[in-house]
This record gives structure tokens, C-alpha cells and sequence, in this order.
């Protein structure tokens, strides 16, 4: 008795007619765009891609938001690691909880972060407070470079703690353990077992963190009146004074530079290993 295997095989244009909606989309939301983002700054003149090389004040913009994203990416990953790593080594009462306390942060928008900042070190806050009571004046560093850093690093943490502590728990502990065995020392241990296992995470890890520093908005909108990053100025060229084609190119600049980390953060760090691998 022979049976027949009938599969279903989709035509031509039954694969065109439901490829076609995201291809449309595709093309409208994002190639068009983009484009037309490329295309801009050639409408003033093609030195107009370099102003953020040629022109002081963009070019000061772009060193302070690269300096304060590294910063906040150094901090992250050295905090991250250190909390992440002993969440994953250490089990006790409240761990989970405590897990889910400290990734909080990534349930808020960038404008509340830069609301907590404010009421921790603005005028009206609880630093100002306090240093007024205590004679010393109405100290406050919300507005500025502190006031940044802080409200970026609270903003990336959490990402960096939940991240070290999915990696740490799945490091091979006989390594470590075998380590400890030949006598070696704790640091040691860190930099021979730690260090080479945690490498492709801190890699992934800290270009994400730089790249959203980068390219925060909100938590830089609502507190740098005295510090001035890179999507600041971009929001104010378009917005203020309707420069069109010197916020494309800022905007390039921008694109160009955390694409650049991110590729080579996938081509350093290599594919993900497989789960349960």
C-alpha cells in the first residue's frame, strides 16, 4: 500500500503578497528615512558631513558625550561585575528580591531617572536641604556633569547587574576550583578564571552601555542645563533653529560611532553560546 505525502507549497506570489507588507514597512519606516538622513547635509554643501570635526562647539559636544559615555560604561561594568558576580556566588534569604530591586530602573523612562536626580541633587532637593541646614548653602549637583554621570550609571546598572549575574552562574566552577587547588590566590583566580570566562559578556555588555549613553535623550534633556551632549545638541538644531541639515549630520555622527562599537563588539566577542551549552 503506497501513501501519499502531500506537502503544502506556497507560490510565488503567495510569498510576495505576504512579504509585501514588511517590505513596505520596511522601506517607509526605516530605508526612506535613512536616505533621506544620508542625503541632507549634501543640500549645504559636502563639508557639511565633517562640522562636528571642523566647528568648535560640535566637536566639544561630541568629545563630552563620548568622555561621559565611557565613564559611565567603566563604572557599570566594574560595579555590574562585582554585584553580579557575588549575586550568582552567594545564596541567601531575599536574593530574588533583592535581584529585582536593583533592575528596577529598567522599567523607567530616561525623564523619570532625570526627575530623581533632581530631587536628589536639585535646588529643591535633598542635598540642597540638607546643606542648607547645615550652614553650607543650597548645594546642588543635578545640573551638570555629576548630575549626568549619576543618573546614567543608575539607568545602566541595573542592565549590567542582571546581565554579570545570568553569566557568573553559568561559569564552569571546576575551573576555578581547580585553580584554587594548585594554590592559586584570589586574584589569581579573577584574572585567569574570571576575567578570560566574563570577557565576551563585559564585551557585549559595555558596548550596549556605551551606545545607550550615547544616545540617551530624556535623562540628558531633563538634566543638562550646564553640560551639553551630543542628542542636546541635535534636538536644539532641529528644533530651535530648524537646521535640518547640520542635525543630519550630527545624527550620522552619532549613528556612525555606536554602530561602529556594537559591530565590533559582535565581532570581538564572537556568536552567543547556545543555551545549556
Amino acid at each position: 500500500m503506497h501513501m501519499r505525502h502531500n506537502s503544502f507549497a506556497p507560490s510565488r506570489a503567495l510569498l510576495l503578497a505576504c512579504t509585501a507588507p514588511a517590505v513596505a514597512f520596511f522601506a517607509a519606516f526605516w530605508l526612506l528615512p535613512i536616505v533621506q538622513l544620508i542625503a541632507l547635509p549634501a543640500s549645504k554643501g559636502w563639508e557639511t558631513y565633517f562640522v562636528v570635526l571642523t566647528h568648535p562647539r560640535y566637536l566639544q559636544s561630541l568629545l563630552q558625550t563620548l568622555g561621559l559615555s565611557l565613564a559611565v560604561t567603566l563604572a557599570t561594568l566594574v560595579l555590574g561585575a562585582a554585584v553580579g558576580i557575588t549575586l550568582a556566588r552567594h545564596r541567601f534569604t531575599g536574593r530574588l528580591l533583592l535581584l529585582s530591586l536593583l533592575t528596577l530602573p529598567l522599567s523607567f523612562p530616561g525623564v523619570i531617572i532625570g526627575f530623581f536626580m533632581i530631587l536628589l541633587g536639585g535646588r529643591q532637593g535633598l542635598v540642597a536641604d540638607l546643606t542648607d541646614a547645615l550652614g553650607l548653602g543650597r548645594v546642588t549637583f543635578a545640573y551638570g556633569l555629576a548630575g549626568l554621570f549619576l543618573a546614567y550609571l543608575y539607568f545602566s546598572l541595573p542592565r549590567a547587574v542582571a546581565t554579570y549575574t545570568a553569566a557568573a552562574g553559568a561559569m564552569d566552577a571546576a575551573l576555578e576550583e581547580a585553580a584554587r587547588s594548585l594554590g592559586a590566590p584570589r586574584w589569581r583566580v579573577v584574572r585567569d578564571v574570571w576575567v578570560p570566562e566574563l570577557a565576551p559578556t563585559t564585551l557585549s555588555c559595555g558596548a550596549i552601555v556605551f551606545a545607550t549613553a550615547m544616545g540617551a535623550f530624556g535623562t540628558a534633556f531633563t538634566l543638562s542645563s550646564k553640560f551639553e551632549v551630543l542628542p542636546i545638541t541635535i534636538y536644539n538644531e532641529f528644533t530651535n533653529y530648524a537646521n535640518f541639515a547640520l542635525a543630519a549630520s550630527l545624527s550620522i555622527t552619532l549613528g556612525l560611532i555606536t554602530w561602529v562599537v556594537l559591530w565590533l563588539s559582535r565581532r570581538v566577542a564572537g556568536p552567543a553560546p547556545a543555551a545549556g551549552a
